[in-house]
């Protein structure tokens, strides 16, 4: 039986180009914000309310997102709520909340119009980070290999 449920599904779009960087070991990690807006009735007014989630990708799969998504892009994320601790240059204690995306489908193809539309999806591999400087451990769970290759 499972323990608890941690659990996000998000459609929404990018505030930002993805960001990618490498762990010492080589695996590659891909940040991005992505906003989600809800339409709330105030009065007799309809009233746009956005939302802003930091986005973690682990793997190819954060590669393909560098090379397919765009600020403005569309995409369905699931993935895991992760809070996490690090330290700011001063040395204080920060924190911040992010997903951790295990699938992602990139949905209504390159703002760019480079061509294919329609929609693409990935599984991505879940790590879990420290923050700063330190090293992302390759893997995470569901037999996420970073070997494999996404299929579009």
């Amino acid at each position: 039986m499972a323990r608890g449920v941690n659990k996000a599904i998000l459609i929404g779009n990018l505030g930002k180009d993805p960001e990618v960087r490498y762990t010492q070991g080589g695996t590659a990690v891909c940040n991005f914000s992505l906003a989600t807006t809800e339409r709330q009735k105030k009065g007799d007014e309809w009233v746009d309310h956005t939302e802003w989630h930091n986005i973690v990708v682990f793997g190819k799969t954060a590669e393909n997102c560098q090379q397919y998504l765009k600020k403005g892009s569309t995409a369905y994320i699931e993935g895991r709520i992760q809070n996490r601790k690090w330290q700011d240059k001063e040395g204080k204690d920060r924190y911040t909340t992010e997903i951790v995306a295990q699938s992602i489908q990139f949905l209504g193809g390159r703002p760019s119009g480079g061509g294919g539309g329609g929609s693409s999806s990935a599984d991505a591999g879940g790590g879990s980070y420290g923050g700063g400087g330190e090293d992302f451990p390759s893997g995470g769970g569901g037999g996420f290999d970073p070997n494999d290759d996404i299929p579009f």
